[in-house]
């Protein structure tokens, strides 16, 4: 089953699903800047696009593109900005 989030007033969309092996999300950020908190670990994928970054306890925003990743601890927070509409897949664990 699909469940469809919707954050930030609909600027940031996401479906939920089950993969083979982990809870997944894959989504679509539109044009600003977000924090977002996480309950379990992430592991955020781009697939389109390119989302700018900071992380919890770094100093320096950092950019992923297309096919790149990173990944945020269970219960933190992140900060996140792009400049076009920009699509991710996210794993949970």
């Amino acid at each position: 089953m699909l469940t469809v989030n919707e954050y930030f007033d609909g600027n940031a969309k996401s479906i939920a699903f089950q993969t083979a092996t982990l809870p997944a999300t894959v989504g679509v950020i539109s044009p600003g800047e977000y924090e977002f908190g996480t309950t379990k670990k992430e592991t955020m994928t781009v697939i389109s696009g390119a989302l700018t970054v900071l992380l919890p306890g770094m100093d320096e925003w950092m950019t992923y593109g297309s096919g790149e990743s990173f990944d945020v601890a269970a219960q933190a927070s992140f900060k996140a900005k792009t400049d076009i509409d920009t699509a991710y897949l996210c794993t949970y664990e």
